[in-house]
């Protein structure tokens, strides 16, 4: 496909001397090219096509990389990607040795701040500008947000410092009424109506369609802002001014003049100051505009009609099982409540919110707030389940200690996406839950191998009367185990179980890597055993010493990170006995793995079945 603008821009400054219709065309040509390549090559497309013209628009005016852009997560970043050296790169996003799918400063310079997680871009920006103010640089800083972002409690805390400090701060408020799922919230309310309010828009339309020359036009510009700031206040805008920031706003963030036009006017203003921007997710494409949830990631499709290609899932992907098992247990007991931070469908309690509308909380992104949310649930007699992303858990780590476990209160976190999540990369792997949550007193940490087993976790979890009670699995399916078959039955607290016996090698497991250890010791038949411990806390020291006493050598497999986890706890366990086995581990090490698909790097990691075969073969020999 050609691009006749897009391919002469090589760095920002080849964009600088386009006019208006050019840059609209450029803004076009970077769609049609975000489209095209994560077309076979999946990423982030909703975001990405909403955000063109504000990263446009800041490149255009800004002097990067000495002026600096945040951005927020990440997701609507390709633009920028695009511009700023990385056109052809941008072929390799998310591939093993490719470009990271989120701004990483290791991977350019005018990447400022390392994005993967939400709601970081205001505070990471205030801090550059105090320490451009403190050195005595001239440089702008600029912090793109959204609006689903900005409920999160961070960016709240990063507003009022920075109205408190007077920075000289830029926030663009990229506010597209969506954030992964639907936004809910007070926050978001206000913002809605300041976009939408009536009087304001009704009017300027008016006002704006007799105007004629551009001066007449420029002169009521003037003019408009001051009657706006009226017209906003009154709708309950008052919001930014109150913490101490300057509002301007709203504008039409896919127009790429009005963008222009108001950056221009607002860039040399000092202090902190908020544009806000009305964008529409999935701009320019109209099956991503019509469906912006399922086009957040879309995986691969068909750039022509929209069609998304190789979808078919496992029918009993964990999330799924998560979220059906949930309607039953809550069917079974009028106690249970579900709670999520904005992550409703992917996370299969889109179900449950369905069939229980009522007993549904999605909070937005705030995991702290949905941890100790659920603790006020559970200290006034429900049963809550919540489910966050691992990753995203560790945002929450001080709620789940102090507001949980302190209390022993009886809170189901479900943390998927747990262990190595793929083309994410190391912001979103789950691989420090484990080894994060082991320390706290009064806590049970589980890993169901298969989808049954979740299930049956899940009902021993509303069975148990303190918490917290932790389930961590990752996404997707484990082995199809016939979970809609079984009936429902509790695990022990802290008891494993041996899967098939051996002699020489115990493979001890938790999660669903014990499936990947029951097909590579069945290459060994009589020399490998295998344990399942579902439980890493409490840990079934009683089926350890069995181990230690039948064989010479363990190894402890896991899909989390080997310091602290399970390797720890076996390896603790043992510490300093004469009788204790040689121990090794296979996990994931010491380092934050980069971006590549999930099979490779379990390889990586030794976590694959050849590389945990090969290990057995070398202590047999």
């Amino acid at each position: 496909m050609s691009y006749p603008i897009l391919d002469t821009i090589n760095s920002p400054a080849d964009i600088k001397g386009l006019n208006i219709g050019q840059l609209r065309q450029l803004c076009s040509e970077i769609r049609q090219y975000i489209v095209e390549v994560c077309s076979t090559n999946p990423g982030h497309v909703g975001s990405s096509l909403g955000a063109v013209e504000l990263i446009v628009a800041y490149h255009y005016l800004y002097d990067s990389p000495s002026d600096k852009i945040v951005f927020d997560v990440g997701h609507q970043a390709y633009a920028h990607k695009i511009l700023t050296g990385r056109r052809e790169a941008f072929r390799t996003l998310r591939c093993k040795d490719g470009i990271s799918g989120f701004p990483k400063p290791s991977e350019s310079p005018y990447d400022s701040f390392a994005a993967g997680h939400s709601s970081t871009s205001i505070s990471a920006a205030l801090g550059f500008a105090e320490a451009a103010r403190i050195q005595g640089r001239k440089e702008k800083v600029v912090a793109l947000i959204g609006d689903g972002a900005l409920t999160g409690g961070l960016a709240l805390e990063g507003l009022n410092n920075a109205g408190a400090g007077r920075s000289d701060i830029l926030i663009i408020l990229n506010d597209n009424n969506i954030s992964i799922d639907h936004n809910l919230g007070g926050l978001h309310n206000y913002l809605l109506r300041v976009t939408t309010s009536r009087r304001y828009n009704a009017l300027k339309g008016k006002v704006w369609n007799v105007l004629g020359p551009r001066g007449i036009r420029d002169f009521i510009q003037r003019w408009w802002r001051s009657l706006k700031s009226w017209i906003v206040k009154s709708s309950g805008g008052d919001l930014f001014e109150a913490l101490g920031l300057r509002y301007f706003g709203p504008i039409d963030g896919n127009d790429i003049e009005s963008v222009v036009e108001a950056l221009r006017r607002i860039k040399n203003i000092k202090g902190p100051r908020v544009l806000h921007c009305h964008t529409t997710k999935g701009k320019g494409y109209a099956p991503a505009e019509e469906d912006p949830y399922t086009w957040h990631s879309p995986g691969r499709f068909n750039p022509e009609t929209g069609e998304r290609l190789g979808q078919k899932t496992p029918a009993d992907r964990f999330q799924d099982v998560f979220g059906r098992v949930l309607c039953e247990l809550a069917e079974k007991d009028p106690r249970v409540v579900g709670i999520t931070p904005a992550m409703a469908s992917g996370c299969g309690m889109s179900i449950f919110a369905e069939k229980f509308p009522g007993r549904f909380y999605d909070v937005g992104i705030e995991e702290e707030h949905a941890v100790t949310f659920s603790a006020g649930l559970a200290a006034g007699g429900l049963r809550p389940y919540c489910n966050i992303y691992s990753s995203f858990s560790q945002r929450a780590y001080d709620q789940i200690i102090h507001d949980v476990a302190m209390q022993k209160l009886p809170v189901v976190l479900c943390f998927d996406r747990a262990g190595l999540v793929g083309e994410d990369g190391a912001t979103h792997h789950g691989a420090f839950d484990l080894a994060a949550y082991r320390s706290i007193p009064d806590t049970i940490i589980s890993a169901p191998r298969d989808e049954n087993e979740l299930k049956q976790l899940m009902y021993t979890a509303l069975r148990t009367d303190h918490g917290p009670f932790i389930i961590r699995y990752p996404r997707g399916g484990a082995n199809g185990s016939p979970w809609r078959e079984s009936g429902y039955r509790e695990l022990p607290v802290g008891k494993a179980e041996e899967l098939c016996h051996g002699d020489t090698v115990a493979l001890i497991c938790t999660g669903p890597v014990a499936n990947t250890a029951l097909a590579a010791a069945a290459r060994f038949p009589g020399k490998a055993g295998v344990y399942n411990f579902r439980y890493l806390k409490p840990i079934d020291t009683e089926m350890l010493d069995g181990i230690a006493s039948r064989y010479s050598h363990i190894i402890t497999l896991e899909d989390g990170t080997l310091k602290g986890g399970l390797f720890g706890a076996v390896s603790e366990y043992f510490a300093g006995r004469k009788d204790a086995p040689a121990i090794e581990g296979i996990g994931i090490p010491d380092e934050f793995l980069s971006h590549t698909s999930r099979s490779e790097e379990l390889a990586m990691c030794g976590l694959d079945e050849a590389s945990v075969s090969a290990k057995i073969a070398a202590l047999l020999n």
